[in-house]
């Protein structure tokens, strides 16, 4: 039956007069239905355009570039070339083709006056090249591309105009035509623009031996003047990461000449090792349960290895295990046990067993335990279902040996396990099969006074428990968890721990995980158990490569929105290397290619506060140097009245990171002792950690009083020590 969206939240159902009577729950999918979209032709929509707005403060910008781009065509077909740069001539002569534009517009596109200012810009940087904006405009076009090709998402209707006009200086006066010229080696050079026709220009050039800049920058300065290229030259940038997002802004660095210059540098780090998921370019699905079976691959193949292996060889394992909250000690000791003692495999037939009787617990007996607490029938304290809402009932599964997915756990969780004690493994499907038929599982008996969690309030509750109160074992059921456990039981978990000494040369392999090795068993294990948690609770299930990416994290990255992203970034680079001082230069971007969606809008000024006259904000800092003309650092006395007689403030506090410096309640004692001490000798007694040579400046936390004695709020402090 279709079902019709009303909002976000509700949808229109058809008629249920004939339908029996509903009880509760039920499952909608999403259809998303073809939709015929019609054009206009080029011709038809010149005069009757269809615009994509993408920034709503300059709502009639793109009616207004529709004319200016007509005009510009005009100027070329005319010239044989684009308008030469911050050139007031050909300016003005754009500006008189475009009013003649718009005298003859049809009604659709008619404008009341000419915007001749944005005219007047258009004609300047028409001539000019920029990477960033290539990155943009070539990102949505390339998207649009994949639209025809595939039929999905939503193409741009009709028209799409997009300007970042903020780039430029914000003293108008600032360029000329001189200062646009290319620049050569032996200076500017005088140099038409002729757009299409100047790879033949430059042929032609060549032939005649006249002189042609061909510098990469060329287009850039165009736009900017030289004076800007000198400055980007000069930059000195630090990217962190070279992901998808990373290359592609180490390429428009490179294109637009960041850091290329004297004195000028680019230094990128990244501490990921390349794989092979990194090159995906995907949608990403997101299902919980897939989510669930990575949390499950750590608890099982790692975090019980690493234990085992802190207790064999740290004598202080137990101690600080019996400091945890709540009912983590006898978690992590009954996990240790269990590894030591209870499931330490012999055999590659013991790994099989216990790879066995572990699906029958996560996929048969914890569910049998979770019904027996709440039947399917099982009304709340209201009278409410307790299974609806987010709560959706879940049924026990029977093991197949025939079922390939339930073979595919047993083996992939038996090797797993296997390799966590550094034992030989199997693929041998013939044969895991015959060990299973000769096992027997023990029949299910629902446990008695067992309490579970059914909200996340109750767990984070649950979670600081005393260990001491009675009636407490976890038992982990997805989001739900079962307690049952009393202090005694650690005591006795304690005694029956087998000891570091006897264990000696013993060790275990704890499993990191690795996505893309698909003979590791890593990938088979997520699969398996996420679609076996799929089939308790009826979930779709999801194929090998839906679990990669939830399971690995990989965070899909599409090339179309890379370069479209990082084209706004550097735009926005532009401005900041200028130096612009209007907030209302900077955007704030937002935009989806599928809908397509964009929004442009300014950033929101900084809050303001005061201290005395003085107004500051999260961008300030006091600025002290620790070194005095004397070479000697400042002492805790010196900074103090330093502040007492440059700002008239008394400090209070004083803190570095997570270590207190200073306070006016501190010991007398203490206080004379360090009133005499250097700023950095205090920093390294009270952190314990000795400041390292690269460390030039340390940044101080101040709490202070005026001269009245009150709490005044001051920026942060930069103290310089080298």
């Amino acid at each position: 039956n279709a079902f019709y969206p009303l909002g976000p939240y509700t949808f229109s159902i058809c008629d249920t007069s004939n339908f029996s009577d509903y009880i509760r729950g039920g499952i909608v999918s999403q259809v998303k239905i073809t939709k015929k979209i019609s054009f206009k032709s080029l011709l038809n929509s010149l005069a009757e355009p269809d615009f994509v707005i993408t920034d709503f403060a300059k709502y009639s910008r793109s009616a207004q570039l529709h004319i200016g781009f007509q005009a510009l065509h005009q100027f070329c077909a005319q010239h044989g070339r684009s308008p030469r740069p911050h050139s007031e001539k050909d300016a003005a002569e754009l500006v008189t083709l475009a009013e003649a534009v718009k005298d003859q517009a049809p009604p659709a596109v008619q404008q009341d006056n000419l915007d001749e200012d944005l005219i007047r810009k258009l004609a300047y940087v028409a001539a000019g090249d920029l990477a960033p904006m290539n990155a943009f405009i070539g990102g949505l076009a390339a998207q649009e591309v994949m639209k025809a090709c595939s039929g999905k998402f939503m193409p741009i209707m009709q028209w799409l105009y997009f300007d970042a006009l903020e780039c430029l200086p914000e003293d108008q006066e600032a360029l000329s035509e001189d200062k646009c010229l290319p620049v050569c080696d032996g200076g500017p050079q005088r140099r038409y623009y002729f757009g299409p026709l100047w790879c033949t220009i430059s042929l032609i050039l060549s032939s005649l031996h006249m002189t042609q800049c061909q510098n990469r920058y060329d287009g850039q300065v165009a736009v900017f003047g030289s004076g800007l290229q000198e400055k980007l030259g000069k930059q000195r940038y630090f990217l962190v990461g070279a992901g998808a997002i990373g290359c592609e802004l180490l390429k428009n660095f490179a294109m637009i000449g960041l850091g290329c210059g004297d004195g000028g540098a680019i230094t990128v780090t990244d501490m990921d090792i390349i794989e092979k998921s990194n090159l995906n370019r995907q949608f990403l699905f997101r299902p919980w349960d897939v989510t669930w079976a990575r949390d499950e691959f750590e608890g099982l193949f790692k975090q019980p290895a690493e234990n085992v292996n802190q207790y064999l060889t740290d004598a202080k394992f137990v101690e600080r295990t019996l400091c945890l909250a709540g009912t983590q000690p006898l978690e992590v000791l009954e996990a240790v046990q269990r590894s030591l003692v209870l499931q330490r495999p012999q055999s590659w037939a013991d790994c099989v067993t216990w790879a066995y009787y572990h699906w029958h617990t996560q996929y048969s007996n914890n569910i049998r335990q979770l019904l027996h607490n709440f039947p399917p029938n099982q009304l709340t304290g209201s009278g409410a279902p307790f299974w609806s809402g987010p709560k959706r009932c879940p049924h026990p599964l029977i093991f197949d040996v025939n079922n390939p997915l339930h073979l595919d756990y047993v083996i992939a969780a038996a090797n797993l396990f296997a390799q966590t004690y550094g034992m030989m493994g199997s693929q041998d499907r013939s044969a895991v099969t015959i060990l299973i038929q000769s096992m027997q599982v023990p029949e299910f008996t629902p446990k008695s006074g067992v309490r579970i969690q059914v909200s996340d309030q109750e767990l984070q509750t649950s979670s600081s428990v005393d260990p001491g109160l009675e009636s407490n074992v976890y038992l982990r059921t997805d989001m739900y968890y079962l307690l049952s456990a009393d202090d005694n039981r650690l005591q006795e978990l304690k005694a029956m721990l087998p000891t570091p000494e006897s264990l000696s040369g013993f060790k275990m392999y704890p499993i990191n995980f690795e996505k893309d090795d698909d003979t590791n068993f890593h990938m088979d294990f997520i699969v398996a158990a996420s679609n076996l948690r799929a089939e308790n609770y009826n979930i779709p299930l999801a194929d090998r490569h839906k679990s990669k990416l939830i399971a690995g994290k990989i965070i899909p990255a599409i090339a179309t929105t890379t370069a479209a992203v990082v084209g706004l970034v550097c735009l926005e680079l532009y401005k900041v290397v200028q130096g612009h001082q209007q907030l209302e230069s900077y955007k704030n971007s937002f935009i989806n290619l599928a809908l397509p969606f964009f929004c442009f809008a300014g950033p929101l000024a900084p809050p303001r506060h005061q201290f005395y006259n003085q107004e500051w904000t999260l961008w300030d800092r006091f600025e002290v140097q620790g070194l005095q003309p004397n070479g000697k650092e400042m002492t805790l006395k010196q900074f103090l009245d330093h502040f007492k007689t440059e700002h008239k403030l008394e400090i209070t506090m004083l803190s570095q990171g997570v270590s207190m410096l200073y306070s006016f309640f501190m010991p007398p004692s203490k206080l004379k002792e360090r009133m005499d001490q250097s700023m950095t000798e205090i920093v390294s007694r009270v952190s314990k950690q000795k400041l390292g040579h690269h460390v030039q400046a340390l940044v101080l936390e101040l709490c202070c009083n005026d001269e009245d004695g009150e709490d005044v709020e001051v920026p942060y402090v930069r103290y310089t020590i080298r």
